[in-house]
């Protein structure tokens, strides 16, 4: 079953490339035709891609990784980190902060920063400062937060990057490319899909259009959380139910052993007394 169809993706305006003479030749395969100097997306195509990418993302999740979701234009931030906050992952929708994965001990010591602040505002160490330093405290609390503050809890490299609009987030995609990081990536008429390993090619400038794709692959991550809670209590359940029947088979395991024991000293005594027999 297709996580979305042709008619969602079109009333979205899923189809809407840019302007002829903006594309990228690497977009042919994925480009239906041109319509008023405008390339027309193949949705036939996004609708395949949508669910290659979903089924993807839904092992990783499965798999208890992370998926940090980044997306820093103004038409799809807030989507995204609604989509990725639904589903407990990780974004960047404010500036990407270079080498944020090339050099993530860096990062991770900005965030460490950030919770040491909030460690001194809940000890009272916070309360002897001056009101001069306090004013500077906060200040870097609140650039932190926007910054940082969506990663707080991503306490090592991500599985995998899901980017909007890869050419604004060249960055993003360069780096997780050089760690071998893979890639999911709304790609429109103008950028270049050669490496990004998920390709979903449709409008990354309209709202409706990225919020629709993510919805498809926000579930399917959705799902493989669920798979993982079911697994994991089924696991727990086994090994209790394991555990439970293997502790009573110890005990008459024991108490059989111990009879087979005692046969075996009698078998023998018994041989020792006919031998004494035989020799008076």
């Amino acid at each position: 079953m297709s996580r979305t169809n042709f008619d969602t993706l079109l009333e979205a305006g899923c189809h809407f490339g840019h302007l002829k003479r903006k594309w990228n030749p690497a977009m042919a395969p994925y480009i239906f035709m041109e319509r008023n100097g405008i390339h027309i997306i193949d949705l036939n195509k996004t609708v395949v891609k949508v669910d290659e990418a979903a089924e993807a993302l839904k092992q990783i999740a499965k798999s208890g990784k992370r998926v940090l979701f980044v997306a820093t234009k103004k038409q799809a931030k807030q989507v995204v980190a609604d989509k990725a906050a639904s589903v407990n992952m990780p974004f960047v929708i404010e500036r990407w902060p270079g080498g944020m994965l090339t050099n993530f001990p860096t990062i991770r010591k900005a965030v460490k920063k950030m919770n040491n602040i909030d460690k001194m505002t809940t000890d009272g160490t916070f309360s002897n400062l001056s009101k001069r330093e306090k004013l500077q405290i906060e200040r870097q609390r609140a650039k932190l937060e926007k910054n940082l503050g969506s990663i707080q809890d991503l306490t090592r490299l991500p599985s995998a990057l899901f980017v909007v609009d890869v050419l604004k987030e060249n960055i993003a995609v360069r780096e997780a490319n050089r760690l071998g990081i893979p890639v999911f990536g709304i790609v429109d008429t103008n950028s270049d899909p050669s490496n990004i390993d998920f390709v979903i090619p449709a409008n990354d400038d309209a709202t409706k259009s990225v919020e629709v794709i993510l919805d498809a692959c926000c579930a399917a991550i959705q799902e493989g959380l669920e798979e993982r809670k079911a697994e994991k209590i089924d696991t727990e359940a086994a090994g209790e139910g394991a555990e439970a029947q293997a502790k009573p088979r110890k005990r008459s395991g024991k108490a059989r052993l111990d009879k087979s024991d005692e046969d075996a000293i009698n078998a023998s005594k018994a041989a020792a007394y006919i031998k004494e027999d035989e020799e008076a």
